[in-house]
């Protein structure tokens, strides 16, 4: 008996691993995997997009997807930023042990994001050809360009939905089953994609169809997991109230802005630098984007510690345990640069093979960009790691001008690149602009973390 008891007790600490009691680095890793899985395919949705279109349609249709993503991409992080925010007050909140400020924080979530799911799908019909046309997207891709971003801008209040509930899970250290709804819809996904493209030829808005759909079936998943095994995220009708509550609206909205602002800040930077990418050939804007989407893979695990770092922060941090923020943050710091050092051994053996099937083509010039792109950036994730983590934790701290600043920081210096250094010596300028970027950030970022703990100790 004691054997299965035994198996079933590791089960269900590795599906719910007690971040606030249990070992820190234990209760980190088993947090992140599920994380890191979820991330995994998570982007699959996309990369699935780039690698059925990059074989079965012109490179100028993988063009078109790339051309537009930093648009999309800023209206998703804006609604995103809300949600992780409202996630890390629902975290402080399962932390403190107030089960009934949880269930407050999480009806006040669902209401804030319903809201900006609206306004932006709104905002999405106006701004949407403004925006490619500010981005210089060639003429000759902005068609498809629309048809794809339309399509999938109209309905992003189902992705927002989907990171709320995951987020609700993961803020109670369920990170497992948010896993197990997205492995379903990302296979959905690409079965979607191959049917829509190779049977219904339905180009590039077939892929952003294939993408809407299968998400929302996550979120269906995800409602009745909640309703069903997760009750205490169920709040009733008397927690939607809004007297008494203008306290914790404030503290929703301003995190959830303080996290919009930077992510949005992120984007605007990436945005930014698209608008310089787009004046060259098309060629590197394909190589680029098929580039950028192994860089998301490969940089799952650093996000997933990051993510994990910042429930951790937040649950303990609610629960008045400082010391074990301290150590966990430390933890997952030196995580992170085991990973980008094996990573750094082992990119020269596994990014040629990678990047000619994830893009799909033949040209050699794209090849030579993406693989020169990916061989410059690998070294310098052992700095992003720390990056990542430090502004994750501070955000779980409830700090909401800290990490805003180094975004700032990323935004100025694409800025700098896109008008001065790019113009001068070309796609080198691109190669160099973001992991240099990096280096000044995490300056930035291991002095507002020491500053925020100073001015924490002394409360």
């Amino acid at each position: 008996m004691n054997g299965p008891k035994a198996f079933s007790k590791h089960i269900k600490n590795f599906i719910n691993p007690d971040l606030i009691h249990g070992g820190i680095f234990k209760s980190i890793f088993c947090f992140m995997i599920p994380i890191m899985v979820s991330y995994l395919f998570q982007q699959l949705y996309n990369t699935a997009d780039t690698v059925i279109v990059g074989h079965f349609l012109q490179e100028k249709s993988l063009a078109a997807i790339g051309s537009c993503t930093p648009v999309f991409d800023l209206m998703l992080t804006i609604g995103n930023g809300f949600g992780t925010g409202c996630s890390i007050v629902i975290a402080r909140a399962y932390g403190s042990g107030d089960r009934n400020y949880l269930k407050r924080s999480i009806a006040a979530s669902i209401f804030i994001v319903i809201v900006i799911s609206i306004l932006l799908t709104v905002a999405g019909f106006f701004c949407l050809r403004p925006m490619l046309n500010v981005l210089k997207t060639p003429s000759s891709i902005i068609e498809e360009s629309m048809s794809y971003i339309t399509l999938v801008a109209s309905f992003c209040g189902i992705l927002f939905a989907y990171n709320l509930c995951a987020g609700m899970l993961r803020a109670i250290g369920n990170s497992f089953m948010p896993l197990v709804f997205l492995i379903i819809s990302s296979l959905l996904n690409i079965l979607l994609d191959i049917l829509f493209i190779t049977k219904l030829n339905t180009g590039v808005a077939g892929t952003a169809a294939a993408t809407v759909i299968a998400q929302g079936f996550s979120v269906i998943l995800c409602i009745i997991y909640i309703l069903k095994g997760a009750k205490i995220l169920v709040p009733s009708s008397v927690h939607f109230k809004f007297s008494g509550a203008a306290r914790l609206y404030k503290e929703l909205i301003g995190q959830g802005l303080s996290m919009a602002l930077m992510m949005s800040i992120v984007c605007s930077g990436t945005i930014v630098l698209q608008s310089a990418i787009n004046g060259f050939k098309t060629y590197i804007i394909a190589g680029h984007i098929a580039a950028r989407k192994i860089f998301s893979l490969i940089t799952v695990a650093i996000f997933s510690i990051g993510m994990a770092s910042s429930t951790f922060v937040s649950q303990n941090y609610g629960a008045g345990n400082m010391d074990r923020v301290k150590k966990g943050v430390n933890i997952s710091v030196f995580m992170s640069m085991a990973y980008s050092f094996i990573l750094t051994v082992l990119s020269p053996l596994i990014i040629p093979p990678f990047f000619a099937f994830v893009s799909g083509s033949r040209n050699e010039q794209v090849l030579e960009y993406g693989i020169r792109y990916l061989k410059f950036a690998f070294p310098f994730f052992i700095v992003l790691g720390p990056l990542v983590i430090l502004r994750n934790s501070l955000q779980g701290l409830g700090a909401k001008i800290l990490p805003l600043v180094s975004s700032f920081v990323e935004l100025a210096g694409k800025i700098l690149f896109t008008l001065f250094i790019i113009p001068k010596i070309g796609i080198l300028g691109i190669i160099l602009c973001e992991p240099l970027i990096w280096c000044f950030m995490t300056i930035q970022l291991v002095w507002a973390f020491a500053a925020k703990l100073k001015s924490l100790n002394k409360n």
